[in-house]
C-alpha cells in the first residue's frame, strides 16, 4: 500500500477562498445528514502553556474521514493572548468507504492569491464565509473590521466573495498596524480601507462588523448596533484555560447585549458552546438573557433548514465559535486531490496493515 505525504511547500496556492467556502458549506451539509461523522474540537494543555487541538471529522460526499491536529505555545496576557510558537498542523486523510490511508498533509493550506497569513485563518474565514452567504444584507457595502493581521485579511476576503463590499473601516490596538493593513490590502482587494481611531467609529454605519483579533475582552458595546447590521466573531473560548489558571475569566470578544439584540444567532456547533463554556454565548445563556433555542447551527443554513436573514432590518450574528474537523477535512481533501493531479508530494510505500 502507499499514501501521499504533502509538505508545506506541496500544498501552497492550491485553493481559492470561494472554493473553500463551497467546501465548508458542503461539509456542514454532510454533518447534518450524518452527525456521527463529526465530533467537537477537543483541546489539552500542558502546564507550560502548550496547547494541542484535535479536530476529528469527515465529509461523506467527498469520501474522506480523518483528523487534524495543531500544536501551539499560548501565552495569556492582560486583555489578549499571544502565540509565540505554532507548529505545522497535520491532517490525516482516510477513505471514508474503505478506511485506507490516503494522505498526510503537513502545513497550512492557504488562499491562492494572498498566501499564508495566519494559522487557521483560511478555514476560519471560509467558515465565516458560509455565514456571509446567508446573513448580511444582500446590498452590504461597508465593513467595520476589528483586527489588522492575517485573520482579518482572510475574513475580509471571504466577505468580498459573498457581498459587494467597497469600503472598510479598520480598528486595532496598534495604529501603525491599521495603516499597514490598509496600505497592503486596499490595493490587493480593490477596496477603500480607512483606519479609524475608536471602536465606536468601526460600528457606526457599517453593514457588516467582522471581529478578527486575539482579544480576551469585549471589542464593542452591543447598544451601538444599528438595524440591519451583521456581526461575525471568531473567538472560541475554552474554559480549560480558566480551570488551569491561565485566565481569570472566559475569553470574550462580543458582549451579552449583542446576543440579546440579535434577531438571528447562528453558531457552528451548539455542543461546543456548552461543553467549552464559550463566553460570548454561554454567559448570556447562563444569565438567562437568551434561550438556547435562539441559537441555530451553521448546518441549518447549509441545508436551508434556516433561511438566515428574512428582513433588511434584522440584526444577525454568526458566532464562528470553533473549527470543526469536517471543514478542515473538506479543504484538506480537495488540496490532496489537486496536489496529486499536479504531481506534488512524496509517495510513501509501506507494508499492508497486518503484514509488517
Amino acid at each position: 500500500m502507499s499514501f501521499l505525504l504533502l509538505r508545506p511547500q506541496d500544498i501552497k496556492g492550491l485553493l481559492t477562498m470561494k472554493e473553500a467556502i463551497d467546501l465548508v458549506e458542503e461539509s456542514y451539509r454532510g454533518i447534518a445528514e450524518c452527525p456521527v461523522i463529526n465530533a467537537p474540537r477537543r483541546r489539552v494543555h500542558s502546564p507550560t502553556g502548550v496547547r494541542i487541538s484535535n479536530f476529528p471529522g469527515g465529509v461523506p460526499g467527498l469520501g474522506v474521514i480523518g483528523a487534524g491536529i495543531r500544536a501551539d505555545m499560548v501565552v495569556q496576557q492582560e486583555g489578549f493572548q499571544t502565540i509565540p510558537y505554532r507548529e505545522h498542523p497535520v491532517h490525516v486523510l482516510h477513505d471514508s468507504t474503505t478506511g485506507q490511508l490516503l494522505a498526510i498533509l503537513l502545513g497550512e493550506i492557504d488562499d491562492r492569491d494572498i498566501g499564508y497569513s495566519s494559522v487557521m485563518a483560511f478555514r476560519t474565514a471560509a467558515t465565516s464565509g458560509v455565514g456571509f452567504r446567508y446573513l448580511p444584507r444582500k446590498d452590504a457595502k461597508t465593513v467595520g473590521l476589528f483586527g489588522s493581521a492575517g485573520q482579518a485579511a482572510n475574513q475580509l476576503l471571504a466577505l468580498k466573495c459573498e457581498r459587494p463590499i467597497t469600503h472598510v473601516k479598520i480598528y486595532s490596538r496598534n495604529p501603525e498596524n491599521r495603516r499597514k493593513f490598509a496600505a497592503k490590502y486596499g490595493p490587493m482587494f480593490n477596496l477603500d480601507i480607512t483606519p479609524v481611531d475608536s471602536p465606536r467609529n468601526v460600528v457606526k454605519g457599517a453593514d457588516v462588523i467582522a471581529c478578527a483579533t486575539n482579544t480576551n475582552s469585549v471589542l464593542f458595546d452591543g447598544d451601538w448596533l444599528e438595524p440591519g447590521q451583521h456581526v461575525t466573531g471568531i473567538i472560541g473560548s475554552n474554559v480549560a484555560l480558566v480551570k488551569a489558571g491561565f485566565l481569570r475569566s472566559r475569553r470574550r470578544e462580543i458582549d451579552d447585549k449583542t446576543a440579546v439584540r440579535a434577531d438571528v444567532i447562528v453558531t457552528n456547533l451548539r455542543e461546543s458552546v456548552m461543553s467549552e463554556e464559550q463566553g460570548d454565548l454561554f454567559e448570556p445563556l447562563e444569565k438567562g438573557l437568551i434561550p438556547l433555542e435562539k441559537i441555530h447551527e451553521l448546518s441549518e443554513l447549509a441545508t436551508r433548514a434556516l433561511h438566515g436573514r428574512t428582513s433588511d432590518e434584522q440584526i444577525t450574528y454568526h458566532k464562528n465559535n470553533n473549527g470543526l474537523g469536517c471543514a478542515d477535512l473538506a479543504i484538506a481533501m480537495r488540496a490532496y486531490e489537486l496536489a496529486k493531479q499536479q504531481g506534488r508530494g512524496i509517495t510513501i510505500d509501506c507494508p499492508a496493515p497486518g503484514t509488517q
